[in-house]
């Protein structure tokens, strides 16, 4: 996850997919690979080809706001592909401190996740990893872990992970493209962020090696910062279920994301969070009886 190389493949992947006309060119002879030429897309952007040429060959890393800026409306890029080019483009702005020791979730957060027994929460890390849930947090998405996994850095699921090698998570997911295409965008948009993080490399690296669907999502390079939206599940339990996510993120720099559920007041989804709950907490006092 060399920056340059990242760099250049996100710009050759969005080159690709821009055709001529849709820029306002005219499409003239044979085009020996799709989308735009380099020469097209240096021309919109107003740089000299030779230099968009270095940018995408790794070899230039000190391009300047305007020409990063001019670059990304020549390839009509959206709020999250902007931000993501310029943490490529210039590192130094996105450099984020490697924590030297095991991540691990702020006592406040897991207080606050703990207060909301109704209400499905995980608190994530800077690679997607579980860093805690709430119970039904727990029990809505991977029931058929261990509620203790995420307290120790070497059993800590993580959800990308999860959800392209675990069986059970992917049969959870009435659309499982869908929920696979935002979790690669969103990992993109993570590795932009922290381009040195060999945790993170090590993830991607896996997951490209043993899940053929992600190493195709991965080479079509999404970005998305997906921070609400609509998830179908079909759970176990209770049946499909179709939900409300927000993620919060705390103002710090630890990275960390909050991850909430929610269903629409008297929905049969509703419902289905209510016999969770009651199941859980029957569970939970069988367990408070054993001790």
């Amino acid at each position: 996850m060399s920056n340059p190389s990242e760099l250049g493949e996100f710009l050759r992947v969005r080159r690709a997919a821009l055709q001529p006309e849709d820029v306002g060119l005219l499409n003239y002879g044979i085009r020996r690979v799709p989308g735009l030429r380099r020469e097209e897309l240096a021309m919109l952007a107003g740089v000299s080809n030779t230099y968009y040429t270095r940018l995408e060959q790794g070899l230039s890393n000190n391009a300047s706001e305007a020409v990063i800026d001019a670059i990304a409306r020549a390839l009509d890029l959206n709020t999250d592909e902007r931000a993501h080019l310029f943490n490529l483009a210039r590192p130094g702005t996105a450099k984020r401190r490697t924590p030297t020791k095991p991540d691990k979730v702020r006592p406040g957060t897991l207080r606050l996740i703990r207060s909301m027994p109704g209400t499905p929460a995980i608190v994530l890390g800077r690679r997607s990893e579980v860093l805690a849930w709430n119970r039904l947090g727990h029990r809505l998405v991977a029931g058929h872990l261990d509620f203790d996994a995420p307290g120790t850095p070497s059993t800590r699921p993580n959800m990308t992970r999860l959800l392209f090698l675990d069986r059970h998570t992917r049969e959870l997911y009435t659309r499982w493209t869908e929920e696979a295409t935002r979790a690669v965008s969103s990992l993109r948009l993570l590795a932009g962020r922290a381009t040195n993080d060999p945790e993170l490399a090590s993830l991607v690296g896996e997951l490209t090696m043993n899940s053929e669907e992600f190493a195709t999502l991965w080479a079509r390079h999404p970005v998305e910062n997906c921070m609400s939206g609509l998830k179908y599940l079909h759970h176990p339990e209770v049946g499909d279920i179709e939900l409300n996510f927000e993620v919060l993120s705390p103002p710090d720099e630890s990275g960390h994301r909050i991850l909430m559920y929610a269903a629409d007041p008297g929905t049969p989804a509703a419902e289905a969070l209510q016999l969770l709950t009651f199941s859980d907490a029957g569970v939970a006092d069988k367990a408070h009886v054993r001790g």
